[in-house]
């Protein structure tokens, strides 16, 4: 299956009629569609995944389910989609049409079908209309049941099922979250969308189709007690995934309260910003207690300064106390030469005391004038020699004599105004008139918030926001509890689906089957089989193709050793590890962006090779994560093999560089430039291959 066109009319920023071909020619399977950033490429694709899905788009990607949640509901997002410029010419009408070429399909012979979703803002739904080969199909109407339309039908059954559309419309830089499933749900949604891919839920359905009519005959030939139990068991699960509707639906629910009293609560913000808010109430009761800490700091600089206080009146009378100093200094020297003095006339007094034994016990007699000389000079000498250091004092006055305590704890006095006291005093002082402006701002700040606190207008509107905001908490929790319940629900379903299949054995033990029961129980008992080694066969392939796929894109050719693929034998649950060059898992989390892309790609090379589906692949944001060799591989092995027809959405300089595009040229076939002219909106422009780089770098003037 090929797509052949695709036209955009008036759908958002393309005006009036763009039609651009994007069919292959050969071996050349590479299609190119580029321009800068909000010129409409993000915008082309949403178009082709809302041409084919209409409401359903939000289980394509994320993206689509949060913008239509943020606009409270589905008719509201696709109504904004009609460009403002044909509305303002007073058109009404907007829509998307795909031609797809070579469709293969058992039931329908067909060279072409054209899909067509259109949408006026006057209706209150969208469009489709499906032509095959030009005409309406009769097959078309018959698909319509449950309120579904024949041609959403057609386009899951014979285009692409929703599941597995993600797949085909590849956001290379969101699609990494494969490499790290982190939740049960993203694992089962994955774990389904690859069983679609793959085509085992088919097989499946069927098998639940064939026994859901076994059923109905066991329950009729069954003994009494076993009906009971079966149909007990049946109702149960039956209840249980009704439950499981309901409160999936109670979710959505909330989710739109949510989002409805969010939206409040921003225009409530917007209000309360209009007529003057300042602050929120819990950013001025911040700001309080900022003030009580400022006054905090303030009294204790206020407590060190009054201290500082008291000696400031020594620090006016500097001179004085450098007086006052010198003087002390004389009196102690005083004190101490007067210490000193007293010290040598007591060893002067010994000296003389000890001569004067010895004189005593002389065996001659000495004279009294002699004696009287040598004491004399004994005397002088003495002082000359060894008391050298007393000074003269004779002209110091005797003024204060303070006591050494007193005198010390002047002197400490003296040298504290001397050396610490300026510093001190400067710093606590610039310290308290730092504080005194930031408590005077911050009182400036309360005092205006407060103004707007009394406002009553203003006041109800924080009254609101602060009930939407506990309602939006509210809801939240109870999201939660919600989701748990479905887990248990959930659980319990599955537990009574085995108590179910016990039941079908004992019955088929004890029952003797109609000819019709007979048949059918061994349609299903080949199925089974047929199913079991068709996991196998997916399994066994899946594993070689992603390896080769690996081996061929990562750099690191020992990173990975070998795919392992596990895929239930009950259900559509499907892991996919990696092994490492030891032969242990490897965590896909602990793998580098680029590593985890070329898993990604692998993974739906892989995929796409399995499935019997022909479609093409998009593209968007390649090789964002891709170093050179990255590169050189992507371009090389999986690009011109993932699929018959690509097409990449490349921002040119930055996700695809001129050697890149070189290298790739070989395998283009088309290339196409988003043009944007302000009032005219976007449109397609096709550039000649080997000419794309430089039209583009002339037309944006790039480098």
């Amino acid at each position: 299956m090929f797509i052949k066109e695709i036209v955009l009319n008036n759908f958002r920023i393309y005006n009036g009629h763009n039609q651009i071909s994007l069919l292959p020619d050969d071996d050349r399977n590479i299609i190119i569609i580029s321009g800068q950033n909000g010129f409409g490429k993000t915008t082309f694709l949403m178009s082709l995944v809302w041409c084919l899905y209409g409401k359903q788009m939000e289980y394509v990607d994320e993206l689509y389910r949060k913008e239509i949640k943020s606009k409270k509901n589905y008719t509201n997002y696709i109504s904004e989609s009609l460009n403002k410029e044909a509305a303002a010419q007073g058109e009404s009408e907007f829509y998307v049409s795909i031609t797809f070429s070579d469709v293969q399909s058992s039931e329908i012979k067909c060279n072409e079908v054209v899909v067509k979703r259109s949408y006026n803002t006057k209706w209150t739904n969208d469009k489709v209309e499906i032509l095959i080969d030009g005409y309406k199909n009769e097959l078309i109407e018959d698909l319509s049941k449950d309120n579904q339309r024949g041609e959403d039908i057609f386009i899951r059954n014979f285009i692409m099922p929703v599941e597995i559309a993600k797949f085909f419309f590849f956001d290379a830089e969101k699609i990494v979250a494969m490499a790290d499933v982190d939740s049960n749900d993203l694992r089962r949604q994955l774990s389904q969308a690859y069983s679609q891919v793959l085509g085992i839920q088919r097989y499946e359905d069927l098998k639940n189709t064939l026994e859901s009519s076994l059923d109905e005959y066991r329950a009729k030939t069954a003994r009494l007690e076993q009906r009971k139990e079966f149909n007990s068991l049946k109702t149960s699960i039956e209840n249980a995934e009704i439950e499981v509707d309901e409160l999936t639906s109670e979710i959505e629910e909330y989710d739109e309260l949510i989002t409805e009293k969010q939206r409040e609560a921003e225009e409530i913000q917007t209000k309360l910003i209009q007529y003057g808010e300042k602050m929120t109430l819990e950013e001025l009761n911040q700001l309080r207690e900022k003030q009580k800490e400022i006054e905090t700091k303030k009294e204790n600089i206020n407590n060190q300064l009054r201290e500082l206080y008291d000696i400031i009146p020594f620090a006016l009378a500097g001179g004085l106390l450098g007086d006052l100093y010198e003087q002390l200094n004389k009196e102690q020297k005083v004190k101490d030469n007067r210490h000193l003095q007293s010290n040598i006339e007591n060893k002067i007094n010994d000296i003389r005391n000890e001569l004067d034994k010895e004189r005593l016990n002389c065996k001659f007699s000495i004279d009294v004038t002699i004696q009287d000389f040598y004491n004399e000079q004994l005397q002088k000498l003495i002082r000359k020699h060894f008391f050298t250091e007393i000074e003269d004092i004779s002209n110091i006055e005797i003024l204060h004599d303070f006591s050494s305590e007193q005198g010390n704890e002047i002197k400490q006095l003296i040298n504290r105004l001397k050396n610490s006291f300026k510093t001190q005093f400067e710093k606590l002082h610039a310290d308290f008139s730092t504080l005194k402006y930031q408590y005077d701002s911050i009182n400036r700040e309360i005092k205006e918030a407060e103004k707007n606190e009394a406002d009553e207008y203003i006041t109800k509107l924080r009254e609101e926001r602060e009930i939407n905001t506990a309602k939006i908490t509210d809801y939240t929790k109870k999201i939660g509890s919600i989701e748990e319940q479905i887990r248990s629900k959930k659980d319990a379903i599955k537990a009574d689906k085995q108590k179910l299949e016990d039941v079908r054995k004992t019955i088929d033990d004890a029952t003797q089957y109609a000819d019709k029961e007979q048949k059918t129980k061994k349609i299903i008992s080949t199925l089974q089989s047929f199913i079991k080694q068709f996991k196998l066969q997916k399994k066994k392939s899946l594993e070689e193709k992603m390896f080769d796929s690996l081996h061929k894109l990562l750099h690191k050719k020992h990173l990975v050793s070998g795919v392992d693929v596990t895929i239930s034998t009950i259900g559509d649950d499907i892991d996919i590890a990696l092994k490492g060059a030891n032969g242990k898992i490897l965590d896909k989390g602990q793998l580098s962006m680029g590593e985890r892309q070329m898993y990604a790609s692998a993974l739906l090379q892989a995929l796409v090779g399995e499935s019997e589906i022909e479609f093409p692949v998009f593209i968007d944001s390649p090789m964002q994560k891709f170093d050179e060799s990255h590169s050189h591989n992507v371009i090389k092995y999986f690009y011109p093999e993932v699929s018959k027809q690509v097409i990449i959405f490349p921002l040119i300089n930055k996700e695809l560089i001129a050697s890149e595009y070189k290298e790739l040229l070989p395998k283009i076939c088309k290339t196409y430039l988003i043009n944007n002219e302000e009032e005219k909106g976007s449109s397609f422009l096709e550039v000649l291959p080997n000419e794309l780089l430089e039209v583009y770098k002339k037309k944006y003037n790039a480098n």
